[in-house]
């Protein structure tokens, strides 16, 4: 690895990547350092960051908390900022080496595209930028010659199954999912799900709505669209496998009928660590894996039909266009609803499908039209659920 220290700006740097990401820079100070510190609305612990690591920018995305962040930091030379207008424009920064998009969901689209125009190499945590505008964003990133590394475990153990295998043709990628909280729940137990029990996730340590959307398995729909637009792949040779000691990350088979696998613990420092060193292999603290623990390690397929998630993801990105745009805004507002306890656990489902069936559909989408699909689907969701409630 180089010798020069990569500045890393980080978006979201209060949420679940993002504290850990901080963790990773303070087992190498001497490789990394915090140009900029990102959050939606958790202003008390983004100051105690901001004093902890000192970057030069900090931004508040919720404009209403910036009196109380300026006012923190008045003693520190740091440059304080709020709004999404910001974020969008200090991720072009000339001192930024790397931008992590830990951002949840649609709002970290603008700020990615920004950050590939100026040439950011990307170290990708939020899926949503790819589901949304797989296309664009790729197309985008070959241009400006922009290098996306990615930060999910499950592309991060594919893109180090394929490193030095050159033009070896991928035959098939096994995606691999622990099936969450409710894996053997029934029908008639997924309708009593509560908020509590769908956030305890039996392996990862992750925020609020990936873990949401990880116990649907949605989550694992989403890693499928992205998988796609990373690695060049049709979904018909993504497959899906339950796994639920979340040992196995995932997994390449080639055309030789050799299959390549990335193990390690459940634990986001080593793919976010892999993606700020690459190529370089840093030291980790994270506990070695020790096979003669590890009795066993199983697979079973995902029921789609108890966790139909997966299923409209295969679909939208079958449709195309803007289709995975609309899934991607309807769930936000399904989880948002759920977990404001606004709807139930599988009425998260029925308004996803009744919004992919109520949006407009474009064929080949600009920007413009992705934000426009944005903000029409979630208006549909929200009509939705008057529906449910009346």
């Amino acid at each position: 690895m180089e010798d020069k220290k990569r500045n890393i700006a980080i978006l979201g740097s209060t949420g679940s990547i993002g504290t850990q990401a901080l963790e990773v820079i303070s087992c190498h100070p001497d490789k990394f350092g915090v140009y900029a510190l990102v959050a939606n609305n958790r202003v008390e612990l983004l100051i105690e960051q901001a004093r902890t690591y000192l970057p030069e920018v900090v931004v508040i995305a919720n404009e209403s908390k910036y009196k109380q962040l300026e006012l923190a930091l008045s003693d520190l030379p740091i440059k304080v900022w709020s709004g999404s207008k910001a974020i969008e424009e200090m991720v072009q920064d000339d001192p930024i080496d790397m931008v992590l998009t830990a951002m949840v969901g649609f709002s970290g689209l603008k700020p990615t595209i920004n950050a590939i125009k100026a040439g950011k190499a990307i170290a990708l945590a939020n899926k949503e930028t790819l589901v949304v505008a797989g296309e664009l964003v790729t197309s985008l990133a070959l241009k400006h010659k922009t290098p996306v590394l990615p930060v999910d475990s499950e592309h991060s153990a594919i893109f180090q199954c394929l490193n030095g295998e050159g033009d070896n043709k991928i035959e098939k990628i096994f995606l691999t999912a622990s099936g969450g909280p409710f894996r053997t729940f029934s029908k008639e137990q997924l309708l009593h799900v509560t908020r509590k029990e769908a956030l305890a996730h039996p392996n990862w340590n992750m925020g609020e709505k990936v873990t949401i959307d990880s116990s649907t398995l949605i989550n694992k729909g989403f890693e499928m669209i992205e998988a796609k637009w990373l690695f060049g792949v049709k979904p018909s040779q993504i497959e899906v496998l339950v796994h639920p000691q979340s040992i196995i990350h995932s997994m390449v088979q080639f055309e030789d009928r050799s299959v390549m696998a990335q193990l390690g613990q459940p634990d986001m420092r080593m793919p976010i660590q892999y993606a700020f060193s690459y190529p370089a292999r840093l030291k980790s603290d994270v506990r070695p894996l020790d096979f003669l623990e590890l009795s066993q390690l199983t697979f079973e397929a995902p029921d789609k039909e108890r966790f139909p998630g997966l299923m409209f993801a295969y679909e939208a990105i079958a449709s195309g266009g803007n289709m995975p745009c609309i899934l991607n805004a309807a769930n936000e507002v399904a989880v948002e609803l759920f977990l404001q306890g606004g709807i139930g656990y599988m009425q998260m489902s029925r308004l996803i499908e009744k919004t992919m069936r109520k949006a407009s559909f474009v064929q080949s989408p600009s920007l413009s039209d992705y934000l426009q699909s944005d903000a029409q689907a979630r208006e549909i969701a929200r009509e939705q659920i008057i529906k449910f409630t009346n």
